[in-house]
């Protein structure tokens, strides 16, 4: 039987560290920032932004929601980033993606300062994610290594796969694992016979946006299990792996929800610091 990690436990205790970082930064007169940009009106987009800007005011940190309506031009957008990158008192800026299909979300997001690029998603912090360097990360993918890193189990030497290649958690979740010293393998849909794979996992990280996929005749017995999928199915919301089989074999495992999502949330503030600790320097 898999002991549960618990992602909101695991939040709370990040976020109490981002308020002393926020109080420190504001005793030295600067009050850390995140502009959030959305464009048209998806209910459930807006209300992800909000919750965002939520979570900066909860601890202290200033934000500012920025909502342009669907017919917006692309030029205006970027505009608004260009302002923003400019402005001193921004330390970090969210795109809420996806864009109308009007826009290019990758040239958008080109004109987004990497230096205030708290998504992680600017190729000068793909680069030096990719090359071992320091940078701000894609929240996720910092949120599955937070999760793993607290169950001890060393990750140096072990056989982590992840299942999905996708540039906003798949591929950078395996580039953070190799950087660690595991032995990674990538798994995706032209994967011939996944369970092989997953059967030699000592980690696996599931993100590839299908409900359920994974079971629990697919895992190594006492294997550390990240469920990073987030799926609908029967009005309620499930990850990719199979909870109920998968725990009876897992060493330990994250539930959906509850697992990676409160903690990605926390990564956002953390990088938003992070941005904001770099840009005027540490103490």
């Amino acid at each position: 039987m898999s002991q549960i990690i618990d992602g909101k436990a695991i939040a709370t205790k990040l976020r109490a560290d981002c308020s002393e970082r926020a109080r420190a930064l504001i005793e030295r007169g600067i009050t850390p920032k995140l502009d959030v940009i959305i464009v048209g009106d998806d209910p459930a987009s807006h209300q992800y932004v909000n919750s965002r800007a939520s979570d900066c005011r909860a601890i202290g940190m200033d934000s500012t929601v920025h909502t342009l309506p669907e017919q917006t031009e692309q030029v205006e957008l970027i505009e608004l980033i260009e302002r923003l990158n400019a402005d001193s008192s921004v330390h970090g800026i969210l795109l809420q993606i996806p864009l109308p299909k009007h826009m290019d979300s990758d040239e958008v997001i080109s004109h987004i300062s990497w230096d205030k690029d708290v998504d992680g998603f600017h190729l000068m912090n793909v680069g030096a994610l990719v090359s071992g360097r320091a940078a701000i990360a894609p929240c996720t993918p910092s949120s599955i290594m937070e999760l793993i890193k607290s169950t001890g189990v060393q990750i140096a030497g072990k056989n982590a796969v992840v299942v999905g290649r996708s540039n906003v958690v798949g591929r950078p979740a395996a580039m953070m694992l190799l950087h660690e010293n595991a032995t990674v393998t990538i798994c995706h849909s032209r994967t011939a016979d996944l369970a092989a794979h997953t059967k030699n996992a000592d980690i696996l990280v599931a993100a590839v946006g299908v409900p359920h996929l994974v079971k629990g005749d697919m895992i190594k017995p006492g294997a550390v299990v990240i469920d990073a999928g987030i799926n609908r199915r029967d009005g309620k919301t499930v990850g990719d792996v199979e909870f109920e089989t998968v725990k009876e074999v897992a060493g330990y495992i994250t539930p959906v929800p509850g697992g990676v999502g409160p903690v990605t949330r926390t990564i956002l503030l953390m990088n938003t610091l992070e941005a904001a600790e770099r840009i005027h320097g540490r103490k």
